[in-house]
């Protein structure tokens, strides 16, 4: 599958998942680069903002296998892994595969169970495996997870640990609509006279898995992957942070930033491409100093400082040097 085919196909998805997801083109856009770059998404925002709809929606169009797992206080981890279930007929234990083995997870509500369970997910995002009573099964592939929170700040929510939130390649915010986007959401409602919305599918797994294996050719110019490094390094560099993004988090930026390019219809990456992803990237990555937590200081207004203060590469496109 060729570039222009990919960036094409994306243009689909991302229009049907507009049908749905009224006015959040660039949020949805940095959740389908994600899915390209392979990696997982964390949508965080308030209650009723759209968070489940557009997974929903996305395993729809991208033609993947859904399962829908609601993090809740008292859930397992061997609810999320499956675990050996006792055959009375044939005398032996039988493995039952939980909801991990799917292609699209939404984890819905990920901060609302405790850090024990919140780690049964980490195998299975980075090595897209589980293991079960010394026994490792594969999960299948395309595998991602898109998982939902509600701000830490909101009432009965537990904060994710460091190590979590790094498996994620980007956390992604929807924001309140407009009001002509919010009427928007109630006309369709009225036209449509259901609840649910059925979307089309433009394309499957093997489809997605071939559009990511597209996105591997896309080219990066050394200036350019200097400048996600850069980016990365002055984080860690930034008096109000406690602990910057790691290297994990400059080869996340180049990854994302690649699937963008394509999705923009390039199979170059630019400056500008790095910018747009790049507080997706690095924010959740960026731990405040404990001192400015009750202040407006965040992951986010770090970046965009970084992104202000770090040189911007003079030259790029194919062939640049």
């Amino acid at each position: 599958m060729s570039v222009s085919d990919v960036s094409g196909l994306a243009a689909a998805v991302l229009d049907e998942v507009a049908r749905a997801v009224v006015g959040k083109r660039e949020a949805l856009t940095l959740v389908l680069s994600s899915v390209l770059a392979g990696g997982h998404v964390l949508v965080e925002d308030f209650p009723g903002l759209g968070k489940t709809l557009a997974a929903r929606s996305f395993a729809q169009t991208l033609g993947l296998d859904f399962t829908r797992a609601q993090f809740t206080p008292d859930l397992l981890p061997a609810d999320l892994t499956g675990s050996f279930i006792y055959d009375q007929k044939r005398g032996e234990f039988d493995f039952r595969p939980g909801p991990l083995f799917t292609g699209l997870l939404l984890a819905d509500e990920i901060n609302r169970t405790p850090p024990k369970t919140q780690a049964a997910l980490l195998e299975a995002m980075q090595e897209r495996q589980v293991t079960v009573e010394g026994q490792t099964f594969p999960l299948p592939a395309p595998f991602h997870v898109l998982a939902t929170a509600n701000p830490v700040e909101y009432e009965g929510t537990y904060p994710l640990p460091e190590a979590q939130l790094d498996r994620f390649l980007t956390r992604v915010g929807f924001g309140y609509p407009t009001a002509d986007q919010e009427w928007q959401v109630l006309s369709r409602r009225v036209e449509r006279q259901r609840e649910e919305q059925t979307l089309e599918a433009v394309t499957d797994a093997s489809g997605l898995l071939a559009m990511q294996a597209a996105v591997e050719t896309v080219t990066v110019e050394e200036s350019v992957g200097r400048y996600c490094v850069a980016l990365a390094a002055a984080t860690r560099e930034h008096p109000h942070v406690l602990m910057g993004s790691s290297p994990r988090g400059a080869l996340g930026l180049m990854l994302v930033a690649r699937a963008y390019a394509v999705v923009g219809g390039r199979d170059y990456v630019v400056p500008e491409d790095v910018k747009a992803v790049a507080p997706a990237v690095l924010a959740h990555r960026v731990t405040i100093r404990p001192e400015l937590w009750m202040s407006d200081v965040s992951g986010e207004t770090v970046v965009r400082a970084v992104l202000g203060r770090v040189p911007t590469p003079a030259t790029f496109g194919p062939g640049a040097s």
